[in-house]
């Protein structure tokens, strides 16, 4: 589980994101990884069993550094005020959808997917989806994924207006066409977060996912 402590740096580290308060309160930093760390191992361990595809992961390999590359960003903060434990199948140098939890003080989610691939990848799932659009159908009228997440995520900025080229209007699979993204995801509350049944809850969420992401996945591997 998340522990209170946990969330309560995360909020403080927003309100004070700079580099001169984070040393004075390293140690409360330290303890929030140490949390975070055995968080991601508890789910990875449980999700192991249920997902093949995850037994090359360590924990290590499912979480992410708190420093933010501020390099070709307006927003110069140094540090990320969320915690993010992603379970990518077959390991991080494949660019393949990924389960994902976001640990944030009243904003966390759990879901997954494939956020803004580049052009190439994009086309392979573009493709993937148009002809193979029964099977998508199928994955997402499920009622274990229909109760979880309902449908895919639609973002802001994150659909195009029209079809994608190559594409015509009256595809059967045209609003998925459309979009830039490819993920899933729902809220998860803070006390669920804290609760006995945090692990649970997201493995549970995740199972859901899973025919989803071996969909898109398939396609990234297996196509041309």
């Amino acid at each position: 589980m998340v522990h209170q402590t946990t969330l309560n740096f995360l909020k403080e580290l927003k309100e004070n994101n700079n580099k001169l308060w984070f040393d004075e309160h390293r140690k409360q930093y330290e303890n929030a990884k140490s949390n975070y760390l055995k968080c991601a191992g508890d789910i990875l361990a449980e999700m192991q069993k249920i997902d093949s595809s995850l037994e090359v992961l360590h924990p290590k390999d499912c979480i992410f550094r708190i420093n933010r590359d501020i390099r070709f960003s307006l927003d110069k903060s140094p540090y990320k005020t969320n915690f993010g434990i992603a379970l990518h199948p077959h390991g991080k140098k494949f660019n393949l959808a990924a389960y994902y939890l976001h640990i944030e003080p009243g904003s966390s989610f759990v879901g997954g997917g494939l956020w803004m691939p580049e052009a190439p990848i994009l086309q392979k799932i573009r493709k993937e989806i148009s002809f193979f659009y029964h099977d998508l159908r199928q994955v997402l009228d499920a009622s274990e994924f229909k109760s979880a997440f309902g449908d895919l995520d639609v973002e802001a900025g994150q659909k195009l207006s029209r079809p994608p080229k190559g594409y015509e209007a009256d595809d059967p699979a045209i609003e998925y066409l459309k979009l830039k993204s490819f993920t899933a995801s729902t809220p998860i509350k803070d006390d669920v977060l804290m609760s006995e049944n945090m692990i649970s809850a997201c493995v549970k969420h995740f199972t859901a996912l899973k025919p989803f992401l071996s969909f898109i996945n398939r396609g990234l591997m297996h196509g041309d």
